[in-house]
């Protein structure tokens, strides 16, 4: 009878080697000698079992002291992997690589949920300002009222799957190592259905549109994504339902346009208001007329806003603001009084220079005087 080789000589480790070390040193091992990669090859064989058995040990920290004190005897008695049965070898793989070789262990996969639902809907402006509800009729599978869901013609149940003997599993493979495999004939179901409900051809869900009443909040942006928890499509294998996914899309204003909670909006004005200020007429998104106090000197594309008449924040924690983008309005059409009046303050403004006016003036004169000094003095050198 041949010696078993040491557990740490097997997996190239020293005897204080950490469960993570182990495990990196089994999955390389793992890797260059398993079965599928080395069909035909008895060696390959020997070594993927000799590192599975070591890697069983080591990884259990009860059957590793016990080796670590009495060595192979320490273990008889032991409950040790059945490496000729599937079932085995797919839990321990299921753990280590996440069932990458199939299965992935017994009882790991519960009852999955219904698919999520995705649907687009426009709004107004005036509607993500204020919220709103919107009905909307959605495809979506619900059960079978003929069948109550098992997919049989009333009077009739499921049978027993004769492929997988109603497991739900085959399993594939001959010799040591087998592949685990969903059951082709049920689905992984272990049921079949003999006589199929006519209403549903024995799927068990029939196609609905469904009307839902969707409740849009105050403040909502556009492309913003709402969730409504279990409005989504039913679970074929008795899982929680899916979600529903509402993206919004907000239409453009005509008027209005936003940038997060602020509204903005262009303002034409007369150059008497811009120049003395006063109360002018704003117009809000919600239709009303609000009094604004403009002030006086404003200057044309200068922004003044309105506190708090702005779009609502989603989370309710404060209210944006409307600003106003100030447009000086020029007439085109003068009366003979306005003629007047303008050729007066024409007048006016050459005797009283701003400010503003005077330092640009200044520039100017700075500019095209060094030019014309310049030019001077290439014409006397000349």
């Amino acid at each position: 009878m041949a010696t078993k080789r040491c557990y740490y000589e097997v997996l190239g480790l020293s005897k204080n080697a950490d469960n993570e070390s182990i495990k990196i040193s089994y999955r390389k091992l793992a890797m260059q000698y398993h079965p599928d990669r080395n069909v035909g090859n008895a060696e390959a064989e020997v070594l993927f079992k000799e590192a599975t058995e070591a890697y069983e040990v080591l990884r259990d920290n009860e059957k590793r002291q016990r080796y670590d004190r009495y060595g192979h005897a320490g273990l008889e008695g032991m409950s040790m992997p059945d490496f000729g049965n599937a079932d085995s070898v797919m839990d321990l793989f299921g753990d280590l690589f996440g069932g990458v070789f199939g299965g992935g262990g017994k009882g790991r996969r519960g009852p999955q949920p219904g698919n999520d639902f995705h649907l687009g809907i426009e709004i107004e402006l005036i509607d993500a300002m204020k919220g709103v509800e919107k009905k909307v009729k959605i495809p979506r599978d619900v059960t079978c009222k003929s069948c109550n869901g098992n997919g049989c013609k009333p009077g009739s149940q499921p049978v027993k799957c004769k492929r997988c003997d109603g497991k739900g599993v085959v399993i594939q493979g001959n010799g040591f190592f087998r592949i685990q495999q969903t059951c082709s004939g049920c689905g992984g179901k272990g049921v079949t259905i003999t006589s199929p409900c006519a209403n549903c051809r024995g799927a068990g869900l029939t196609q609905e549109h469904e009307e839902l009443l969707l409740k849009i909040p105050p403040g909502v942006d556009d492309g913003v994504n709402i969730r409504h928890t279990g409005a989504g499509e039913i679970s074929r294998n008795g899982g929680p339902p899916g979600d529903l996914y509402v993206q919004i899309k907000v239409k453009k204003h005509s008027f209005f346009q936003r940038n997060g909670a602020d509204l903005h909006c262009e303002v034409p004005v007369t150059f008497s208001q811009a120049a003395m200020g006063g109360e002018i007429e704003i117009p809000t998104l919600d239709g009303k007329k609000i009094k604004f106090k403009l002030p006086a000197g404003i200057q044309s594309g200068e922004e003044t806003k309105v506190s708090g008449k702005g779009m609502p924040s989603l989370r309710g924690t404060r209210t944006g603001d409307l600003i106003l983008h100030v447009r000086l309005e020029t007439p085109k059409n003068l009366t003979k009084r306005q003629e007047e009046l303008f050729r007066e303050l024409a007048e006016i403004d050459q005797k009283n220079i701003s400010p503003h006016r005077k330092s640009f003036l200044e520039k100017l004169k700075g500019l095209f005087g060094n030019s014309e000094s310049e030019s001077s003095k290439e014409n006397n050198e000349v």
